[in-house]
Formats: structure tokens, C-alpha cells, sequence
């Protein structure tokens, strides 16, 4: 998933850097949501509410 935030990420950048407004808000948007998704993850797998297995 961190793979899908780098390439979000480095999509956002370009579009920016060359003018595509629209292009560039959706990527950066999307790498928002799952970086969120990852944290939320993060945070309970370090509480424990969730265990994954080895």
C-alpha cells in the first residue's frame, strides 16, 4: 500500500508541475485517503485490536 502512496504521490507531482490541475488534486486526494487507511491500520495493529499473523 506504501507502493500506491509513492506512485499517487509522484503522479500528483508531475501532473502539477505540468499543468493538470484536476489530475493532480485526484492523486494527491487518493494518496490522502490511504495514508489514512494505513495509519488507522497502523495504530490499531500497535494497540493489538488487531493481530496479523507471522
Amino acid at each position: 500500500m506504501i507502493k500506491w502512496i509513492l506512485i499517487l504521490l509522484v503522479v500528483a507531482a508531475v501532473a502539477g508541475l505540468l499543468g493538470f490541475n484536476s489530475v493532480s488534486g485526484a492523486a494527491l486526494t487518493g494518496a490522502k485517503v490511504l495514508i489514512g487507511i494505513v495509519l488507522i491500520l497502523f495504530l490499531l495493529v500497535l494497540f493489538g485490536v488487531i493481530a496479523i499473523a507471522a
